[in-house]
């Protein structure tokens, strides 16, 4: 990456065809279009497509900023699902993934990078972009809930909650773990 220019963007109207492009005619994985964590799942499957995409620029049109885009030289190659918990519904009926406290929190639910692009940091300049977003809008906590590798590689359509050695290089700390593969890890933005 020497040498190329990162900046982020929040997803607007001004920016969402760089979204589509980024997650192409498929949605990004299987239709989702990030919609996973946004809807009740029977809402969620049965919008797979171009019902997930329109949900997903709903929220745009609202003036909503659901994420962020990371752009190299100019170019979309990355995307980040940043929002307050409040806003994903699937988190609210996790067991795994419930409140670890009542402090109000944004939550990070998932990444998608542009496959040539995997493999090179991205997900870390992802996480670090995520909490500029967030503490720009105010936030004092960032959650996430990545997977933990115990060997081999995982397949990039099972990292879309990002993978916890990229959290611990952004900064972040586990703070819970109720599953074996699945630490609730926070960076706490300090005031000022």
């Amino acid at each position: 990456m020497e040498g190329a220019t990162m900046e982020y963007r929040p997803l607007t109207t001004a920016n969402w065809t760089d979204f589509e492009s980024l997650f192409g005619v498929r949605g990004a994985c299987g239709g989702c279009w990030c919609m996973s964590w946004r809807l009740a799942r029977a809402d969620f499957n049965r919008g797979k497509g171009e019902a997930n995409r329109s949900a997903m620029r709903a929220l745009v049109e609202q003036g909503r900023e659901p994420g962020i885009v990371l752009y190299r030289n100019g170019l979309p190659i990355g995307w980040c699902s940043v929002a307050p918990r409040a806003e994903f519904v699937a988190l609210s009926r996790s067991r795994v993934w419930a409140p670890v406290d009542d402090n109000r929190v944004w939550s990070i639910s998932c990444f998608f990078v542009a496959k040539d692009h995997r493999n090179r940091g991205i997900s870390v300049e992802l996480l670090k972009a995520a909490i500029a977003f967030a503490r720009s809008r105010g936030a004092r906590i960032v959650e996430g809930y990545p997977q933990e590798l115990d060997g081999g590689p995982l397949p990039a359509s099972f990292a879309w909650t990002g993978l916890a050695s990229a959290y611990r290089k952004a900064g972040f700390r586990e703070v819970l773990r109720r599953s074996a593969k699945k630490p609730i890890m926070r960076y706490e933005i300090l005031p000022g």
